[in-house]
């Protein structure tokens, strides 16, 4: 199995978000796990735990893991973006735990679906190969081997084994390529919009392959092409049941055997729901393709409709996210980092030393030319100067580059160094250095906004 008036500047955000948090590149980080010992760790959390928050697109953390059974509960935590996790062999290589829905938790209640992965992963730009993610519980009701919260996730070559609820997709988007699949019941779920390409889905007995939970505003649900459903003898299943109201699933050129259902999709005992679901198919072929005995509230598709059904249209969402090559319009391959401008030549005001934290700064970020507004923005990252100005502020001017607007980092004076108004001082210079030099950077110097982060946020 291969498995954004004359004389104040406009405060557009003054916020604590670390959403763009990342970091300047440095040397890549290469982990080994291996549960013999033979690794620089021998749990998959323990690597996980390690992994430095000074990864992005081009320095991503690397983890290897060696062929075994890490029995183990695994969290990703939302800040480990730019994780690869790369196995060897997906059969070899099995990620594994048992909790169910109908056990009790420490605190004597019934811990419930949501609290039974195996692993858990709530990291965005994560990659995963070669590795199973199992839930051994078998069929005794709800287990998870898989819950997915991270946006632009991408499994390849993965085994994802379980009986009910195998795969729990609740947000985001993710592309699942050359992947095996089992379960009977509900096993690909959620409201993520997900991408299954090449993939084998194999139903252990009766019951329903997907039960989406669509939101009414978001366009796209599961979308599976190009992919294979075989399962057990005298098995039958449903190709999906809607969840919740607007439950969106499509197959596009699937082989389906007899084990799917001729009626192929079921309401959850709620008619209402056949009119609200959105349920479509495309060249189906095999015994399970019975396409005029599906159900009349389901759709058949013409050739025109399947064709623009791409993955492009599926998952590049508003960021242009391509999962193929992991890029989006926000990654900086080219870096738009100029040189930084000291603000003060001659030393700022009340500067205490010539070390870097008295020296303010003013990096330029600029667009790509066909793409400028003539708009820009001065960015204060949070209270840990040169720290926070490449962790938080590079990555949002890379995003305000990629929407037209030239972006500058400020580094400034704060304490407990310096208090103020030291670091209104720095800002207010910046501004003015900005307007200035409005010409050179091809910008409106009436169009020029300040915001921040922490620190930087109260300053902006």
């Amino acid at each position: 199995m291969k498995f954004r008036s004359r004389t104040a500047v406009r405060v557009f955000v003054a916020t604590a978000s670390l959403l763009f948090a990342a970091s300047t590149a440095i040397a890549q980080t290469n982990f080994v796990v291996a549960a013999d010992g033979s690794g620089q760790y021998k749990t998959v959390q323990e690597a996980i735990n390690a992994v430095p928050q000074t990864t992005r697109f081009d320095n991503p953390a690397i983890i290897h893991i060696k062929p075994g059974v890490y029995k183990e509960l695994i969290y990703v935590q939302h800040e480990k973006r730019f994780v690869h996790l790369i196995g060897e062999d997906p059969e070899k290589t099995v990620f594994t735990y048992n909790l169910n829905a109908n056990m009790i938790g420490v605190d004597g209640k019934i811990i419930s679906t949501f609290r039974t992965p195996s692993t858990f992963i709530d990291a965005d730009d994560f990659t995963v190969e070669n590795i199973t993610f199992e839930n051994s519980a078998g069929p005794v009701g709800q287990a998870l081997a898989v819950r997915v919260d991270g946006d632009r996730v991408v499994f390849r070559n993965c085994l994802f084994l379980g009986w009910q609820d195998t795969i729990f997709i609740n947000r985001g988007r993710q592309y699942f390529e050359n992947c095996y699949i089992t379960g009977h019941v509900d096993f690909i779920f959620g409201a993520a919009t997900a991408w299954f390409e090449n993939c084998h889905i194999h139903i252990l007995r009766d019951g329903y392959i997907t039960a989406a939970s669509t939101p009414p505003q978001q366009q796209w649900g599961f979308v599976f092409t190009h992919c294979k459903i075989t399962g057990e003898a005298n098995a039958k299943t449903f190709l999906g049941r809607p969840w919740r109201t607007y439950a969106s699933t499509i197959f596009l050129n699937t082989e389906m055997s007899e084990v799917v259902r001729p009626e192929g999709w079921n309401n959850w005992n709620q008619p209402e729901r056949e009119k609200t679901s959105r349920y479509a198919e495309f060249g189906s072929t095999g015994a399970g393709a019975k396409s005029k005995e599906r159900v009349k509230w389901a759709k058949q598709l013409t050739e025109a409709e399947a064709k623009i059904i791409t993955l492009q249209r599926v998952l590049s969402g508003a960021d242009n996210w391509n999962p193929i090559t992991g890029t989006t319009a926000f990654t900086n391959i080219t870096n738009a980092a100029q040189s930084p401008i000291i603000l003060w030549p001659a030393g700022a005001p009340g500067a205490v030393g010539k070390e870097p934290l008295d020296i303010p700064t003013l990096t330029p970020y600029l667009p790509l030319q066909e793409k400028a507004t003539g708009a820009a923005v001065i960015v204060c990252p949070g209270g840990a100067y040169g720290h926070l100005a490449d962790h938080e502020g590079a990555p949002v001017a890379e995003w305000l580059n990629s929407i037209g607007i030239t972006a500058f980092v400020l580094k400034y004076r704060l304490g407990p160094r310096y208090h103020h108004p030291a670091p209104l001082q720095d800002a207010a210079r910046a501004i003015r250095l900005v307007r200035a030099r409005a010409a050179e950077w091809k910008i409106d110097p009436e169009r020029v906004g300040i915001l921040g982060f922490s620190a930087g946020g109260h300053l902006a």
